[in-house]
């Protein structure tokens, strides 16, 4: 069995390149790993639009906080 396994990750691997390729066009900021684990969710059951919608708002998030810091570290 192993060689079936190997061509499920050969082909997964080719999915998450394409996915890729996809998301830098589109200007998306996620790397490999960040699609893998989001295409992993959404198989498991997380709605695609709720995701998105949570990786925005962190990155929102993720700026205030970033802002934030070095002025409060000032102080």
């Amino acid at each position: 069995m192993p060689p079936q396994s190997d061509d499920k990750r050969q082909a997964a691997r080719e999915v998450i390149d394409i996915l890729h390729e996809i998301s830098t066009l589109l200007n998306t900021n996620l790397d490999r790993t960040e699609l893998s684990l989001c295409v992993s969710l959404i198989e498991n059951g997380v709605n695609p639009d709720a995701l998105a919608n949570v990786i925005k708002d962190l990155r929102k998030e993720a700026a205030v906080t970033s802002r934030t810091l070095p002025n409060e570290s000032m102080e």
